[in-house]
């Protein structure tokens, strides 16, 4: 007997309590990682064990994980680099450059939006929007 693990359904449940922001900043993302530790105090840094692998075309694309502990709380936030050597993390999300996962404590009405404004404030930010788990047709690449 052969047990097959469904991906969907780990990706729902891996997504299940998470925020998203898509972003743009058409940047490297160590020069964006830097700004975000700069204005917004926090201390995001590359995580290579969490760096997400997919294999299109006979190639392997390497997508950045930056990672942050938020003090004081059980949340973590997560950066990923939604680009690599033209392709895409999130395909259907091209025009993103960046995500923004929070996972842990469930964050609520002002503090969604205080850290949708903070991350709007960086200086080579141009967009930010919330992205909801039911607008991602590629759950499981981001699963870590």
């Amino acid at each position: 007997m052969k047990l097959k693990l469904n991906n969907e359904d780990l990706a729902e449940v891996f997504l299940e309590e998470c925020l998203i922001f898509g972003i743009v900043a058409p940047v490297r993302n160590y020069q964006f990682v830097s700004s975000i530790n700069r204005y917004m105090g926090c201390s995001f840094r590359l995580n290579n064990d969490l760096e997400i692998q997919l294999r299109n075309k006979s190639r392997n694309y390497h997508f950045s994980i930056f990672e942050y502990e938020v003090p004081q709380t059980t949340n973590w936030y997560y950066l990923y680099h939604n680009q690599h050597m033209g392709e895409y993390l999130l395909p259907e999300v091209k025009h993103l450059d960046f995500l923004w996962m929070v996972r842990g404590d469930a964050i609520v009405g002002e503090d969604i939006q205080g850290l949708q404004q903070s991350i709007r404030n960086l200086p080579a930010v141009q967009f930010v929007s919330e992205l909801t788990p039911d607008k991602i047709k590629n759950k499981t690449n981001l699963i870590f």
